[in-house]
């Protein structure tokens, strides 16, 4: 991910400007905020389960949202992306690979390679 990409937490999609910290995990953040607050959550007595999100919000606050979700969904994809990356600097074939991720190595390598890839790269691992 270029440094020209600013990052967001993937649970409240806050970006890292408007929170004190922003915690990396493989492919997702999370802010300083959730993090209090899941510590909260955890420390309650087992309560009922909590309607969705979405179910408070109107419509426009909802489409309002989605750049944000999109943006987070970016995130985890780019920390996909490196992550296979450094399996296959490594020589992890894509066979190894597909099979972690419930797919062919064919769908795998058609997900991960780059167009730029050489046309030339073993499929058939």
């Amino acid at each position: 991910m270029g440094r020209d990409t600013v990052l967001s937490c993937s649970f409240c999609t806050k970006d890292e400007d408007h929170v004190a910290k922003l915690i990396a995990g493989p492919g997702v953040y999370i802010c300083d905020n959730c993090v209090e607050l899941c510590n909260k959550v955890l420390a309650e007595e087992k309560s009922a389960g909590r309607v969705p999100e979405w179910a408070e919000l109107s419509d426009q606050e909802m489409l309002d949202k989605l750049p944000r979700i999109a943006g987070t969904m970016a995130q985890v994809e780019a920390g996909l992306d490196q992550w296979v990356g450094e399996l296959r600097r490594r020589g992890v074939t894509w066979v190894r690979i597909g099979e972690k991720l419930s797919m062919t190595r064919q769908s795998a390598w058609e997900r991960f390679t780059k167009p730029s890839a050489e046309a030339g790269e073993d499929r058939a691992e």
